[in-house]
C-alpha cells in the first residue's frame, strides 16, 4: 500500500484490503440505526441503487477530504434532492457517519486516533456544508 497523507483516504484503502464491497455492511448498519430508511429504497434493483449511492458518496467524501475538484459538490446537490424526497437533513448527514462507523469497525485496531480525528472533522464540515443554502 502506498503512503497516504490523508487519513480519510487511508481508512478507505485499509478497508478495501479487508472487504471487497462495503455496501452490505453500510446498509445493514443504516437499517439497524435508522429502520425507517429501509422503506425509502425501492425493492426492485435495490442492491444496484444502494451500491451506486454508496459509490457516489465515497467519491464525494474522498474529494471533499482531498483536492475538492468537483465531486464533493454532489453532497449539496443530493442534500437538496433528498429534501425533496422528504428525507430529514439529519438523516441525510447521518449516512456519512454510518460509513465512518462501518470503516471503524472493519479496521478495528488499525483505526488510529489520527483517522478518528480526521473523520470527526470531516463529518462536522460535511454537516455544515450540507446545511448551507444552495
Amino acid at each position: 500500500m502506498n503512503a497516504v497523507s490523508d487519513p480519510v483516504q487511508d481508512s478507505f484503502e485499509r478497508a478495501a484490503l479487508r472487504c471487497a464491497d462495503l455496501t452490505p455492511l453500510v446498509y445493514r448498519r443504516l437499517f439497524e440505526l435508522h429502520p425507517e430508511t429501509q422503506a425509502m429504497f425501492r425493492s426492485d434493483g435495490a442492491d444496484l441503487v444502494r451500491g451506486s449511492m454508496l459509490a457516489l458518496t465515497i467519491e464525494a467524501i474522498l474529494d471533499f477530504a482531498g483536492m475538492r475538484r468537483g465531486p464533493f459538490r454532489l453532497i449539496v446537490c443530493e442534500a437538496a434532492s433528498h429534501d425533496a424526497y422528504g428525507t430529514p437533513r439529519e438523516l441525510f448527514v447521518a449516512f456519512f457517519a454510518v460509513i465512518r462507523d462501518t470503516l471503524r469497525d472493519l479496521l478495528g485496531d488499525e483505526w488510529t486516533p489520527e483517522i478518528a480525528q480526521a473523520w470527526d472533522a470531516l463529518l462536522a464540515e460535511i454537516d455544515a456544508f450540507a446545511a448551507a443554502p444552495t
